[in-house]
């Protein structure tokens, strides 16, 4: 007996605002399967309104708005019996965060949590890595997002630790990441990761996918230090233009992706590892994964 059911996943981020549609596969005997069916992305950057100025800006809270509101629509097109949206960084730091989650849940009947650092940390790990992971190893798991980013110490499959930090691809565009919180996040790593003889680091995030991507590397093969070290510096010798021309990114791609690439390659400096692997999960991912285990908690009690 085969059933297949949708589920959709709003992730509220500081730099783009995604929907994911995912089909949740049940079949008697085996292990349920979690396909991805639709992903749409919009690039709304709430960050920029809100590290620098505290809230979210009049135009954006209005583009949210009509965002949340096409996606319901694409939700009912879909079929999606059940979702959950999630708010992360920027939201938190709102002045207007509640009010606008409030409006937009009176227009559109979408219920926005606003989650802190280490429940989003938490939700990211709890997406399916054991199929991207050696059980073997140890890793530094590293998630970078507009506003922040997450980190996680996996060993033997098991999380030890994690932390989220407030070093993001908006903040740092917008020069507002201050030299003790890199200082504070180097020896949180060193701390963290000093005991293990070898580690590796698993790096999630549109920059790392698109990075990835470029590189026609073979999936599940890691990304070297000296690739994305090699990389870096290249993307600094374009202009924002020509990243965009001659280098073929989106508009809202080319200006993060080099303060992104920093973040990953100071977590491999700082953990001392050679290879950065990339499986494509995210913050949506672990949603999707949420709502189906948190209903098969409710149905088992």
């Amino acid at each position: 007996m085969l059933t297949i059911k949708k589920y959709a996943a709003i992730d509220i981020g500081s730099n783009a605002v995604r929907l994911l549609i995912a089909n949740i596969i049940e079949e008697k005997g085996k292990p349920t399967r979690f396909k991805k069916s639709s992903l749409v992305r919009v690039p709304i950057r709430l960050g920029s309104d809100v590290f620098m100025k505290g809230k979210i800006s009049k135009h954006n809270g209005e583009r949210l708005l009509d965002t949340m509101q096409a996606f319901k629509l694409l939700m009912k097109s879909h079929n999606v019996v059940k979702y959950k949206a999630c708010a992360t960084s920027a939201m938190r730091e709102a002045s207007n965060g509640d009010k606008i989650t409030n409006r937009i849940f009176n227009n559109t009947e979408i219920k926005i949590d606003t989650i802190n650092g280490e429940e989003e940390a938490a939700i990211i790990a709890a997406t399916d890595l054991n199929s991207y992971i050696d059980a073997n190893k140890t890793y530094l798991y590293v998630d970078v997002g507009g506003g922040s980013t997450e980190f996680t110490v996996i060993h033997n499959g098991e999380s030890i630790t994690s932390r989220s930090f407030k070093i993001g691809t908006v903040r740092l565009l917008n020069d507002i990441v201050k030299n003790e919180t890199w200082n504070e996040l180097e020896q949180w790593i060193k701390t963290h990761t000093q005991a293990f003889e070898k580690i590796d680091v698993l790096g999630t995030g549109g920059n790392i996918n698109k990075i990835f991507k470029i590189s026609g590397k073979a999936i599940g093969k890691p990304l070297t230090y000296f690739y994305l070290t090699s990389y870096y510096n290249m993307l600094q010798t374009y202009s924002y233009e020509e990243r965009i021309s001659e280098l073929d990114l989106n508009q809202d791609r080319a200006d993060v992706i080099i303060p992104a690439t920093r973040i990953y390659l100071s977590a491999m400096k700082w953990c001392g590892a050679k290879d950065i692997y990339v499986p494509k999960i995210g913050l949506a991912d672990g949603i999707i994964k949420s709502i189906y285990y948190d209903t098969v908690s409710s149905n088992t009690q």
